[in-house]
């Protein structure tokens, strides 16, 4: 009997604690309504990034600056949020090493900095898909198709794969629209749009749709076969379309431009890509 007496004396003064978590609940869903409605309005994110810097080791900081070139064309505020998320990225995945290839920092580094300058306009770039990066010497054998690649997405082992080679060539030329780490990792956040539902997911699946509409036009389809501007394999199928296409958006934006403006500002947009000049 007494310990319900208690129970009702201090009940009392549970009330303002109720009422103030059911008014954060009611003041996080407005916030999330405003936010989808600012989303849809002006097409892209309220926020990309929250007040939140997570800091690389000095060691990785160094390779960072010293090895990729897009960093230092950020301003500092963002120089700030993409070191986070290179670190949130080494953090969250688990590299390994293929065919007695060691895995060291700058490996890591520039794994996570190409897929972090893939998502660097999305508030959601976290790569849900990817649990594991591979990384091999050289070509790999993949079962997938019995043939020998330089990368690969495989969603069913959440697994991005490449060859090291190929994946330091892409990365050292960057000017010959051929990167197979942009190439992957657009896999990567393709598959991942397709069963998403967040903010990000819903506009680039409007902005891919709009691309693919783009494609029907008799017009863009004349001075794709005249310039000959996208390498062959990217009309395989829509979605290697879309891998080769971000390899000349990041790569050759000033040429992509002048030849291909409409399909230049969906993909800015599909990206939500407001960085660096682009």
């Amino acid at each position: 009997m007494s310990h319900i007496l208690q129970t009702e004396a201090y009940a009392p003064w549970l009330a303002p604690y109720a009422y103030g978590i059911v008014l954060l609940g009611f003041a996080f869903f407005l916030f999330r309504v405003f936010e989808n409605w600012y989303a849809a309005k002006f097409d892209r994110p309220l926020f990309r990034h929250y007040l939140v810097y997570k800091k690389l080791p000095d060691t990785q900081l160094t390779i960072l600056q010293k090895e990729f070139r897009f960093y230092d064309t950020l301003s500092e505020k963002h120089k700030k949020q993409f070191q986070h998320r290179v670190a949130q990225f080494i953090s969250d995945k688990k590299f390994v090493g293929r065919g007695e290839l060691s895995i060291d920092d700058r490996m890591m580094v520039l794994v996570a900095a190409i897929g972090c300058m893939l998502s660097f306009g999305r508030k959601n770039y976290a790569y849900s898909l990817i649990d594991f990066v591979l990384i091999y010497p050289g070509e790999f054998f993949s079962k997938v198709n019995n043939n020998y690649h330089k990368g690969e997405f495989n969603p069913r082992e959440k697994a991005l794969v490449f060859s090291w080679k190929d994946f330091e060539e892409g990365f050292q030329i960057d000017n010959d629209n051929r990167n197979v780490g942009i190439h992957e990792f657009m896999h990567a956040m393709q598959l991942e749009a397709i069963s998403g539902r967040d903010l990000d997911s819903i506009r680039f699946t409007k902005h891919f749709q709009n691309i693919l509409k783009l494609l029907t036009k008799q017009e863009l389809k004349d001075k794709l076969d005249k310039t000959n501007f996208f390498r062959a394999y990217a009309f395989t199928n829509q979605y290697e379309f879309l891998a080769v296409l971000t390899e000349y958006f990041l790569e050759s934006p000033e040429d992509f431009k002048a030849i291909f403006p409409k399909l230049y500002e969906h993909t800015k947009k599909l990206l939500n890509f407001n960085f660096a000049g682009y």
